[in-house]
């Protein structure tokens, strides 16, 4: 029963193309039993990691987790503070419902920042993820979201707040209508809204909660960005009305940390780019370290796009003497 109504929810998946950091509060997500074993619980608290553009802008690390009894990879995904498109795009041929049990696997909770002008919230449409950045601190926080389905898609451009809601009321659009049925929807567990929105300038989009939390990860809104409602809880009330959103569309990011450089290849979701070797290639050149990348763990990274950041660091040769000499001196 539980598979049919999931899949009922879900209307498809993403498509499928060919650290150390500083967190000054830890990620605690709480479960009612044993993982995998009795129904979840998310109680996520506020995690910030630190920055420093450019020097420093890579952040989180992998985890791994074996997949008990009862495990789904959407419940894992929320577990970890993850988007469903995050384990889909790394486990491609793996069913979703009834992953391999005992098997082990690495949970992607690694990011290269995407680039920002201001500083404040940043979505980046190919990767389904908003970044909060805090400038007084250099920190910076992270969640998953769901977007805008073909057709329906979320609009790229800096925006700012203009209007936060508690317990929204939903004023249906009028294209919408004959599908709800309504023109008004009050709060409540039908609202699609959930418990918070924040309403963006230039249109009708908003960053709001779902009363569907399986939809984050995907392309299922009318353009909104949704959050998982225990996310929504989190940012609310730490972001200020005329707070600058930039929505941006950047599949590929380059990004530093401890010296190595990374890239993060995240599939072209809306199809927006008609060569995506070349535009990566592109991204390639115009970074200031270029010359220090390997090109062949670039191109790897590029044409895999599991959303992992990989180390393209060119190796340097090894100093094995207090002379100076390197390994291949001798």
């Amino acid at each position: 029963m539980r598979k049919t109504i999931m899949k009922s929810i879900l209307p498809r998946a993403l498509p499928a193309p060919a650290a150390r950091t500083i967190c000054v509060v830890c990620l605690i997500l709480a479960a009612t039993a044993s993982l995998g074993v009795a129904e979840y619980t998310f109680n996520p608290v506020v995690c910030r990691y630190g920055y420093r553009f450019p020097e420093h802008t890579v952040i989180g690390m992998n985890k791994t987790h074996t997949i008990r009894p009862k495990d789904t990879l959407l419940d894992i995904a929320r577990y970890y503070e993850l988007g469903f498109n995050e384990l889909q795009i790394v486990y491609r041929t793996m069913d979703p419902w009834i992953p391999p049990k005992d098997q082990t696997i690495v949970i992607p909770t690694e990011w290269v920042l995407p680039p920002t002008k201001n500083e404040q919230i940043v979505i980046n449409i190919p990767e389904l993820r908003l970044y909060f950045f805090d400038k007084k601190t250099k920190t910076v926080e992270t969640y998953p979201i769901g977007i805008g389905d073909e057709g329906w898609e979320t609009p790229v451009g800096t925006f700012t707040i203009t209007s936060k809601r508690i317990q929204p009321t939903w004023y249906v659009p009028k294209s919408l209508q004959p599908e709800y049925g309504t023109k008004v929807m009050p709060p409540g567990p039908e609202n699609p809204l959930g418990e918070y929105a924040m309403n963006l300038s230039g249109g009708a989009y908003t960053i709001h909660g779902t009363n569907i939390p399986w939809g984050v990860g995907r392309l299922t809104s009318h353009g909104c960005i949704r959050m998982y409602p225990e996310h929504i809880r989190l940012l609310f009330p730490q972001v200020k009305l005329g707070a600058r959103v930039e929505i941006i569309y950047e599949p590929v990011k380059l990004g530093k940390r401890d010296g190595h450089i990374y890239v993060e290849a995240n599939p072209d979701v809306y199809k927006k780019i008609p060569d995506y070797l070349r535009y990566a290639m592109e991204k390639l050149r115009a970074y200031p370290w270029a010359d220090k990348v390997d090109q062949e763990k670039f191109m790897k990274a590029v044409l895999i796009q599991n959303g992992i950041p990989v180390d393209v660091t060119l190796p340097q040769p090894e100093t094995v003497a207090a002379g100076g000499l390197t390994s291949q001196d001798n």
